[in-house]
């Protein structure tokens, strides 16, 4: 079967060096190489150029720029400067491998100044014979115009139509020192990410920070899944009693409609809160709710045809904030799952307060058989997987089932740990 895809696809593959913005970014960083190691040379011992063969020059400009430059790898901000450039020429768009940042030990200052030398170097072998070869190719490609011919480095190229041919060699001449300045940014680049990319201990901040990130993004998921859940369970439910009592009772019908209202701006709040923490917006967001404001709560529960009933046993004033912040997102989410599983039913919440622990149960009657096994079914979901993760995340434990014929969330959450 023929299968011209693949042959496409080898041929792009062949011809991107040529072709590809990389290609002639790495060889014009492989050219400032070869210039400051000139440069460099000129400086110290100085080069005159007179005496010696050409490749004893060449070595000259090999060697002679290894202690300046080491000098130079050896300065803190060296690194900084060169890994701006490799990140801007090397590897133009992906800039996790390459550091910009100072050196902060010693086993750093020496990758950089070995970074310098071997830069140096890599563009006096990568450029030169490229160079050399294109200057080569252009002589060939003009000799076979021209009235007498092309000399060039002792090579003599004949004229007139006979040496047609010196023409496409040229040109494939032009094509392979492409392909070789393309090699040598290849294994430059290589250097630099080896040299210039982060140390072991960059990394580890780096993933730190990291871990950090993704732990307040997930905890700002927890709060918002709580928050606007709970809102729209009471809203759905409310906006449900409103529709049907509409005609026969429009007092509860105006209440229920005030509740959402109420709900939703909450709900709002509560939003844009999380959307200045996500922006790290300068401004300051609204405090989170904590245990002393769990009487809105209760409402807001009640407004959805709930009837609740709650015991305050201890001090609210004696929870820490974070404690009790978390313990109101709790009880959020208990009160929501009951109205999204079992509905307007009887809920019993009991807030402990002693020297050790806080202690939050939710207890509900279970209507009907059908929504108790859809209550016992709801234990994997994410509801009370984050109930379970918040009361962890502080240290204490979390049970959720059926007990003495109804259903019981219990947290504990220790005090200890913020002593």
């Amino acid at each position: 079967m023929f299968q011209p895809a693949p042959r496409r696809l080898e041929l792009a593959r062949l011809v991107r060096p040529l072709i590809a913005p990389t290609t002639y970014a790495r060889g014009f960083h492989l050219f400032t190489g070869l210039l400051l190691g000139v440069a460099v040379a000129m400086v110290y011992p100085g080069l005159d150029g007179s005496g010696g063969t050409e490749i004893s020059h060449g070595i000259a400009l090999l060697l002679t720029p290894i202690p300046i430059l080491t000098a130079f790898g050896l300065v803190a901000e060296a690194r900084r400067f060169e890994g701006f450039q490799a990140r801007l020429l090397l590897r133009p768009g992906d800039e996790s491998d390459i550091a910009v940042t100072r050196s902060q030990t010693w086993p750093d200052r020496w990758r950089t100044a070995l970074w310098l030398v071997l830069r140096v170097n890599l563009g006096w072998l990568g450029l030169m014979p490229a160079g050399n070869a294109i200057l080569l190719a252009g002589a060939m490609i003009v000799s076979p115009t021209t009235r007498e011919g092309v000399t060039f480095n002792g090579l003599t190229f004949g004229s007139g139509a006979a040496n047609w041919w010196l023409v496409p060699l040229g040109l494939a001449l032009i094509v392979a020192a492409i392909y070789y300045v393309a090699g040598a940014g290849v294994v430059l680049t290589k250097l630099g990410k080896r040299l210039l990319g982060p140390s072991a201990s960059e990394r580890l901040v780096a993933l730190e920070r990291r871990t950090e990130q993704l732990l307040e993004h997930n905890r700002l998921a927890r709060e918002l899944h709580d928050s606007i859940g709970h809102a729209l369970s009471v809203t759905v439910l409310q906006a449900g009693a409103a529709r049907q009592l509409l005609a026969t009772d429009p007092g509860f019908a105006e209440k229920a409609l005030d509740a959402i209202e109420e709900t939703g701006r909450r709900a709002l709040e509560d939003l844009e809160r999380m959307l200045l923490l996500l922006r790290d917006s300068p401004e300051p967001a609204a405090p989170r709710p904590g245990l002393a404001e769990f009487d809105s709560l209760v409402e807001s529960t009640r407004g959805a045809g709930a009837r609740v009933e709650f015991k305050i046993v201890g001090a609210l004033d004696a929870v820490p904030p974070v404690i009790s912040r978390e313990g109101y997102r709790i009880l959020q989410e208990s009160l929501t799952n009951v109205l999204r599983h079992a509905g307007p039913v009887m809920i019993n919440v009991t807030i402990g307060v002693d020297a050790h622990d806080v202690e939050l149960t939710v207890t509900n009657s279970v209507p009907t058989p059908d929504d108790e096994r859809r209550l016992t079914g709801s234990g994997s979901g994410s509801g009370l997987r984050g109930i379970r993760e918040r009361a962890a995340l502080l240290g204490g434990e979390a049970t959720a089932g059926a007990h003495d014929g109804h259903w019981r969330v219990h947290v504990r959450l220790p005090l200890r740990w913020t002593s």
